[in-house]
């Protein structure tokens, strides 16, 4: 079997960043629904309209029901997805978005050794640094972001709820890459926003709020961002290792800066900046090949 090309190795990476992308996008959607017309109405019909976008082309595919082992995985990552994404909603109403962001990438950190727990996977040095590197960059944001601003009541319920989700992220880390392993990306995506809008109905009476007039237009491209971005990581992730696609979560960093900017007016600073270049520095390790050494002629 020949050697696959470079741009071959590189294309899992730029969809997989592409993945990225879009759900940073989706985020300040999500971040401005939710302010608009309460979190978990805006959570749930965002994971609603998601299904309602993918369900036709999965049924389209004429594929069947899946097997059990893989509607096992279905649901499990659809049930931490949707407490996942009620508690980093929650929290996106209480933080600003880059440092939102920024506190989250621990999750990608914890995720490169569930890895090699759950996964088997052999961690390289070189994707250790990569790690390091780029949560590295995260301590330098918060600590000059932060860490000047005065904390209330509301801002340490929005950190204590950014943390579970971000615990819960690292665990849908592992879960992705073994779905993507047994289930197209069209299947996936279906099943994740499905499963995710099924089990965050069930408190419906308890916490749902009217829906504003206003909040609809971002919900629904924050629904059409999450399908995007779920193919967009299953297709990834079956084609490199959890542990290299992870750092590539750090750039989310350079799309939070802009979209903070752009919908709430949200200043970069100098420590962001820096931050965002150990981000970077660490994305571009992880994706870097060492260059294999040529046997010396006899």
């Amino acid at each position: 079997m020949s050697e696959p090309s470079p741009l071959s190795r590189l294309i899992p990476f730029a969809v997989a960043a592409l993945g990225v992308g879009c759900l940073s996008t989706m985020d300040a959607f999500m971040k401005e629904a939710a302010l608009t017309t309460g979190t978990y109405t805006a959570t749930i019909l965002r994971s609603l309209i998601g299904a309602a976008i993918i369900a036709p082309f999965w049924l389209w595919q004429r594929t069947g029901w899946p097997k059990w082992a893989t509607l096992k995985l279905h649901l499990e990552r659809g049930i931490i997805s949707a407490f996942m994404a009620l508690t980093f909603f929650y929290a996106l109403t209480k933080l600003p978005l880059a440092e939102s962001i920024a506190i989250s990438f621990i999750a990608p950190l914890i995720a490169l050794y569930l890895a090699r727990i759950l996964l088997g996977e052999v961690i390289q040095p070189k994707a250790i640094f990569a790690s390091l590197l780029g949560f590295a960059g995260t301590i330098v944001i918060i600590s000059g972001k932060i860490g000047q601003d005065s904390f209330d009541n509301d801002a340490a319920l929005g950190l204590a709820s950014l943390l579970v989700s971000a615990l819960l992220y690292s665990y849908n880390f592992i879960v992705i890459r073994r779905q993507s392993q047994m289930a197209g990306p069209v299947e996936i995506a279906t099943f994740h926003s499905g499963v995710g809008g099924v089990v965050l109905l069930l408190g419906a009476p308890f916490l749902a709020t009217p829906v504003a007039t206003e909040a609809i237009l971002p919900l629904v491209l924050a629904g059409v961002l999450t399908v995007c971005g779920a193919m967009a990581f299953a297709w990834a992730y079956a084609r490199a290792e959890a542990q290299a696609l992870v750092p590539i979560e750090y750039s989310g960093f350079l799309w939070a800066s802009v979209l903070g900017w752009v919908f709430f007016r949200e200043a970069v600073t100098i420590p962001t900046l820096a931050g965002t270049a150990l981000i970077v520095t660490g994305c571009w390790l992880a994706t870097r090949k060492g260059r294999e050494r040529q046997p010396e002629p006899a």
